[in-house]
Order: C-alpha cells, then structure tokens, then sequence
C-alpha cells in the first residue's frame, strides 16, 4: 500500500467528514490477497468457512508476535529500567501539543503497521514522555520505580486478570485477602473488609457512599426521595474528590461543609463541632466527617482522636483519606502523626504513592467486618455469582465493588512487600522524610529561599525570592511580582528537562514550589541539585 488515502462521496449523517481508507486499488489487491488465502484453506481437509470467514486454525502470527514483545520488552529495559536511575537523562523531552501529534504519528489507518515502525513508536512514546522515575522527578505525589513491583505489573498484564470471583482469579483473590488484612493490621483494627480501588478518589466515593448505606439504608433501593437533607464535614484542605464525590452520588457539594483549618493545614476540631451543631439546628442530617492524614500541598494531617470525639459524640461515620499519609503507618517512627487512625470506620490507603507500589494502588479499609460492603453494593449478578459454585463461593468478593472487571492491584503491593519485608518498607518511609528534613534546613541557609511553614511529612513548601526582589517592600506588588515566578522557573526547567517540581497558589498564598520526596533513588546530591537548579533557571529574574 502507498499510504494514500480516498473518500466516500456523497455527504454523511449530521454533515460529520467520511473516515480516510486506503487507496481502491491498495484495498482491491488486499481483497484478492484475501480470496487466495481462503482458496488455499478451503482446499485443506476439513475446512470449514462461516459467512465468508474461515475457521480452521488461528489467525494470529504467534512466533511473530512473540518476537515483537521480546524486542519491545528489550526497548523497556533499556530505554525504561536501566537509565530509571540515571541523573544525566532528562527527566522530559517537551515538545508542544502539536509538535508531539506529527512526531508520534497518531493516525490509525486500514492497514496495519510494520513491526519495525511499530518498535520505533515505542522508542517515541518512551523518549516524549515524562520519566517519573527519574530521581529528579518531583512533581507528583508519586515518583520512582521499585523492581519488584514493576514485575508483578508484567505479570498481571501478562495473564490478565479479572479479581470479580475466585474460579477466574483464584492467587489474586487470596493475595488482595491478605494484604488488607496486613493494613488493617497496621490501622490498629482487630477486624475488618476492605477492597482496592482505581484511585484514591474512588476511595473516597465509596466510604461516602458506605457511610450514607450505613446511615439510611433504604437508600439502595428507593433512592434519594423523601431522605432529608444529608451534609456531611471535611476540612478546607480536602482532596478535591470530596466534593466530586458529593456531586456524583447526588448529595450536593453545597450540603458539603469545609472546616477551618488552622495556619498548619489541620481542621479545627472545635470549627467541626460549631458546624455539626448548625447543620443539626437547620434541620439537616449529618452523616460523615472526612478526615485527611496527610493534606495534599501542605501535608497536614488532621487531629484524628479529637475528630473521632466529636464524631462518637453525634454518632457520625468517620473516613480517613490517608492516600497520601498512610504509609507512615508503616514506620514506627513516623506512626504518631496518625495517632488515632484506630478510630475511623474508614480508611483510603495509596500504597502507590510513597511505598511505590506502582500506579494504581488504593485500598478502601473499612472496620466493620458484617459484610457491610457488600451489602451496601451487591447486585448478586446470576452469570458471576451463582451460589451453588464447587467451592467456598465466600471467595468470590467482587460483589463487593461498584466495578464488574476489576484490576489485581494489590498484587503489585504483595509481591514488593514480600521482597523488602516491613522493615525495608519502613526504610523507604524514613529515608523520604529525612531527605524532606535535609532539604528544609538547606533552604533555611540560602538567599532567596523561604519556607512557607515547618513540614511533618514530605511535602516541602517554599518560595523563592529572585534578586531582583530581595530588596523590594513587602506589600501588593512584591507579591504579585512574586507570584509570577514560579510559572517561569517551571517553564524553564521543562524545557531544559533537568527536573520536575511542582508549583500552586494556596489559600490566598501567590504560587509557591512544593517539592515532595518519595523516590528511594533520590539522594542528598539531589536536593542539593534542586535548589541550585531554581537559583540557575532564575539568575535573570
């Protein structure tokens, strides 16, 4: 085929353009190609041919394709795993939107690829794309790479799995089964469920949806009429899912009250108490507190028992998002900051996030242990969960989940923890936060750069003041001057692919860095190399 392109004539439905085909003859040679292929089958004993198709044998090259994920495995090992560590790459190739769309060649077209060219779009997409395992990636609330779970992500997408019942995905099932129950070990429960879910903000859509079950449990099948107006509590610096949460299950983000949160990032418990006893007095019906461990900015982490207090006090459902924050639970050292945790009837846990499980990697932990879960989402599907199965059919758990297909990602978790122990989990928790601690007092000794408070966890929130600025007064147009250098500092570092940090204005604050260390392969060098970077990006400024 020449790569040549034709089109219907005539107009379309809605006046939308006729998809681009190869060229007639290119098509008519295929078609002929086709009948010739048939012909020879045909002739073979016992062929067999349905509506045109013939059905002996399978029409899949397997030596062929087999070849091509060995010379594409080898692609990832060498352009992904082995320079995953490696501080000379660049942590980014920019390129603009429309640049980036002529490189990779986006178009699908009637005929299918070469393998060479196909070999040669995977050595695109890898070089064009951020490598968020590069030790100076820093911009995510995730980062670097651990082996063990990068294998076991081969090995799901290899078999491809679907954790719904036990007859179809009996390891993962049992696998799933004893890392949460190791979690809410940790939380400090002596019992309880838990499934994991696509994202922390899932999560956090399911504890809601659990919390009202609990609360009104006809809900399920009369739906939203004739309930009274459901509020529910979070603090200013909430995930953002909260309030998707609220407006996905119907329950209004205005009926979402946000808690004032001291200088810190903490919700006020005392605010959550005056907000609870208004809600009661306006005829309202409180169900839900969400509390976070471990903020997304500024890494706060909520007073949990004083907030467990208040909720025993008006006997309202308690959820944690710790999807940042509770990986600390793993370090006996940094466990304190969720003092309380034990409280909760809900927990989001990101095992993705500092222990690098591997993107997605979320669990819901819920205390109760009555079959709560699945209760409040069964649909006892017939073709899925026949009761009558072989086995201990208590093993197919997927009735417990909004999702039908559902992906093994606590496989990923499993085998890591296997290969490190807690101990070596721990490690990775401790070394970030020292790493955050090292990075904080260099800030303190340079010119220029300014903390906006005294971290807990590993999000490290600054500024940084060019020359230009230094000795400006502190009013209006020194902050609004301000805010615009971050923007460019970022630009800068993007387009040089040196590194990757995040920047945000905040609660009334002109845009500031927030620099977070998770990667096991970050060293002492490099936040060093991060803050002469800004001072090089911004040496104009």
């Amino acid at each position: 085929m020449d790569g040549s392109a034709w089109e219907r004539p005539g107009p379309r439905r809605g006046g939308a353009s006729p998809p681009r085909r190869s060229a007639p003859g290119s098509h008519r040679e295929g078609e002929m190609e086709d009948a010739i292929c048939k012909q020879e089958m045909l002739q073979k004993k016992n062929a067999v041919l349905v509506d045109g198709v013939v059905l002996n044998g399978p029409i899949m090259d397997s030596k062929a394709g087999e070849k091509f994920v060995e010379e594409a495995c080898n692609i990832i090992m060498e352009e992904v795993i082995q320079k995953a560590d490696d501080v000379t790459e660049k942590v980014c190739e920019w390129r603009a939107p429309e640049t980036l769309k002529q490189i990779l060649d986006l178009e699908m077209r009637d005929a299918g690829e070469s393998h060479q060219k196909l070999l040669q779009l995977c050595r695109d997409v890898i070089q064009y794309s951020v490598k968020t395992s590069h030790p100076r990636f820093f911009n995510q609330l995730y980062a670097g790479i651990d082996y063990y779970s990068l294998v076991a992500r081969f090995i799901t997408e290899a078999l491809n799995p679907s954790v719904y019942t036990y007859e179809v995905s009996p390891v993962f099932l049992l696998v799933e089964e004893a890392v949460i129950k190791k979690m809410i070990e940790f939380i400090g429960w002596e019992e309880g469920d838990g499934i994991f879910n696509p994202g922390g903000s899932v999560s956090n859509m399911y504890a809601m949806n659990l919390a009202r079950y609990k609360f009104c449990p006809e809900i399920k099948e009369k739906g939203l009429s004739g309930l009274p107006r459901l509020v529910l509590f979070t603090s200013e610096e909430c995930h953002y899912s909260m309030k998707k949460a609220a407006s996905f299950l119907g329950i209004g983000t205005e009926n979402v009250y946000f808690i004032k949160t001291d200088e810190r990032g903490k919700m006020i418990p005392e605010e959550l108490e005056k907000q609870v006893q208004r809600a009661r007095k306006e005829g309202s019906a409180p169900f839900l507190v969400c509390a976070t461990a471990g903020t997304t900015v500024l890494g706060a982490f909520d007073p949990l028992d004083k907030i467990a207090d208040i909720c025993e006090k008006h006997g309202l459902w308690l959820h944690v998002d710790a999807s940042w924050g509770g990986s600390a639970l793993i370090s006996r050292k940094h466990c304190r900051l969720l003092h309380g945790i034990h409280r909760a009837d809900s927990v989001a846990w990101n095992p993705h996030k500092m222990l690098l499980a591997g993107i997605q990697c979320c669990a819901l932990l819920v205390k109760d242990n009555s079959g709560l879960l699945k209760k409040c989402y069964s649909a006892k599907a017939a073709y899925l969960f026949q009761q009558d199965k072989f086995y201990d059919v208590s093993y197919d758990t997927g009735d417990k989940s909004i999702q039908c297909s559902r992906r093994p990602d606590a496989f990923k978790f499993w085998l890591m923890w296997k290969a490190l122990g807690t101990t070596g989990l721990e490690e990775r928790v401790n070394r970030a936060l020292a790493l955050a601690r090292y990075l904080v007092e260099e800030i303190k000794k340079r010119e220029g750069f300014q903390l906006l408070l005294e971290p807990e966890y590993a999000n490290v929130c600054f500024w940084y003041i060019p020359p230009s600025l230094r000795k400006m007064e502190d009013g209006p147009e020194f902050w609004q001057k301000l805010h615009q250098v971050a923007p460019i500092i970022k630009e800068r570092m993007m387009k040089k692919g040196s590194m990757m940090l995040g920047y945000q204005p905040h609660q009334g604050k002109v845009n500031f860095f927030r620099q977070v260390v998770i990667s096991p392969h970050v060293s002492r060098e490099d936040m060093d190399f991060l803050l002469d970077e800004i001072e090089l990006l911004a040496r104009d400024l």
